[in-house]
């Protein structure tokens, strides 16, 4: 590079530029002739000047991509150097120069997982472009395993946090690099103590295997890592169990986001205009489904019981109030025609769930309780104009498929437990339960299922579940009184006593591990003082 064109990027001097310009107008061109090579671009992004990176970038885009001969693009210096602005006006620029593979595979990103974070940048640079996350280097490693390598606890957690808002956080937490190590494998050998709680609370899998078949707690011990040892021994469960349960859960969610995928592995290829027309016609589809069952063909009856209408009978098999009005239609062609509304809803519904995946968040978990409680408005409104009690519970069935088909696409992070679980209270103290059994068998099933999908978030579920059951009380269940309720606050409570007692139980067993592990090491290091001391050996202790 010629030495005047250095210092005027190394002084951000844009009027030196141009007069370089009007002498040779060729000065930039036999940049894009080398691959290799540091540009004014690299310079100026080194030395953080601003104005001079954003004129050579107008001028040379190209020049934004170039790798100099240590294999580092200009936001790689930028981010190394911490200037802030700098990275951030280039993201402006092109948002795709967050994914720009410099040398070893690594992206600006991790960069930042082995520099650290400067002045907040993680955030921002999470913010403009929050699938960078899923770059790994040459050696498979992600900005987690960089994090913990270089000991960047805060890096860490800003990646932690930035990950539970995605579906795929939990292959990421636990993604192998080419040793087939984990984050968690990285932080238990090096003792890095509030990594490994960090990790383990992010549900990292203590079991998992590298290469040479080490589990982190095994690393821990074999790099003398004392605390890590203890917390990860902690956390052990009794083996048998802890493998059983890991390869259920792992089989169980293998094979239902496999399911999930041949559904609607398409979803991923639409494009942004296509998604927004399809989100308009599904909405169409769902309003009018939802209109015919406020607005049956024919309309309803609103006779009081007694009345000597036709009609009556109906009324009377059905034993609903006279003022909820019963659908007109003979019961034949209710069933048949509602059977094909309530298809096309739950299609519209489930199309609908896929379609906001790549919508924020917050915004998407709102919109999907807000479609819970129109699937419920919808089942409820069939439900009260079925002209017979048995076609009501017919149609339960589709209610349940709605059901089933949430926690299959809540398995595989597509759906909130939010959501599911309104449904799932919603749904299930119906009128099939009513017949099978009481409300006390009501009550048990829903609170095992709601406890299925919320174990883990016990305050959230004790919330939903008092919630509901004052609701139920209140008139919906009034035919059960306070039994319903009862037995459902008491079930659940009971399900969370025992995974307590559980834990408890889990916990004294590896603190007993712990304490023989400990006793057995006092009484070698005994043993081979003694033998020194008896036979006079001089060698070292083990």
């Amino acid at each position: 590079m010629d030495q005047s064109l250095r210092e005027a990027a190394r002084t951000g001097n844009v009027s030196e530029l141009y007069t370089l310009i009007q002498r040779d107008g060729n000065v930039l061109r036999r940049f894009d002739e080398v691959e290799f090579i540091e540009t004014p671009l690299h310079v100026a992004a080194a030395e953080g000047c601003i104005g001079f990176a954003m004129e050579i970038m107008s001028l040379k885009p190209s020049f934004a991509r170039k790798l100099n001969q240590q294999g580092m693009s200009p936001i790689h210096l930028a981010v190394e150097k911490g200037h802030k602005e700098m990275v951030l006006r280039f993201l402006e620029t092109d948002i795709d120069l967050a994914r720009v593979k410099g040398k070893n595979g690594e992206t600006p990103l991790h960069y930042i997982s082995k520099f650290g974070n400067c002045d907040g940048l993680l955030d921002k640079f999470l913010e403009a472009c929050p699938d960078c996350i899923r770059d790994v280097t040459v050696q498979n490693r992600s900005a987690l395993h960089i994090a913990v390598e270089n000991k960047r606890f805060d890096v860490l957690r800003g990646l932690i946090e930035a990950l539970r808002k995605k579906e795929y956080y939990r292959e990421m937490v636990n993604r192998k690099d080419e040793d087939g190590n984990t984050a968690l494998h990285l932080a238990a050998r090096n003792d890095q103590l509030e990594m490994v709680k960090l990790l383990l609370n992010c549900k990292a899998d203590r079991q998992a295997q590298n290469l040479d078949g080490s589990t982190p707690m095994q690393l821990a011990e074999q790099h003398n890592s004392s605390e890590s040892t203890t917390v990860l021994l902690r956390g052990f469960s009794i083996p048998f169990l802890s493998n059983f349960s890991y390869r259920v859960d792992k089989q169980i969610v293998k094979y239902v986001t496999k399911a999930s995928s041949l559904i609607f592995h398409d979803m991923e290829s639409i494009s942004e205009q296509d998604r927004n027309a399809l989100l308009v016609i599904l909405g169409l589809l769902l309003t009018a489904t939802y209109q015919t069952s406020l607005s049956p063909p024919g309309g309803v009856w609103q006779g009081p019981q007694g009345n000597s209408s036709p009609r009556s009978t109906v009324i009377e098999d059905r034993e609903s109030p006279g003022n909820i009005g019963t659908a007109v239609m003979d019961k034949y062609y209710f069933l048949l025609f509602y059977s094909l509304t309530y298809v096309v809803f739950i299609v519209a519904y489930f199309l609908t769930l896929a379609l906001l995946k790549p919508f924020p968040y917050g915004f998407r978990t709102a919109l999907q309780v807000l479609l819970a409680f129109l699937a419920m408005c919808f089942d409820q409104s069939i439900s009260s104009i079925a002209p017979t009690f048995q076609i009501a519970i017919i149609l339960r069935v589709f209610s349940t498929i709605t059901f089933v088909f949430m926690v299959f696409m809540c398995i595989s992070y597509k759906v909130s437990k939010l959501s599911v679980s309104i449904v799932g209270c919603w749904i299930f103290p119906s009128y099939s339960f009513s017949i099978l059994a009481g409300g006390q068998i009501v009550g048990v099933i829903q609170g095992f299922l709601l406890f299925l999908i919320l174990y883990d978030e016990f305050w959230k579920g004790t919330m939903i579940v008092v919630g509901y059951c004052v609701f139920v009380s209140g008139g919906y269940s009034s035919g059960y009184g306070w039994t319903y309720p009862t037995a459902f606050v008491a079930h659940w409570l009971l399900l969370h006593f025992c995974q307590f007692c559980i834990k408890r139980y889990i916990k004294c067993y590896n603190n007993y591990r712990l304490s023989l592990n400990s006793v057995g090491m006092v009484i070698t290091v005994c043993k081979e003082r003694w033998i020194r001391m008896r036979f006079n050996v001089q060698y070292p202790l083990v």
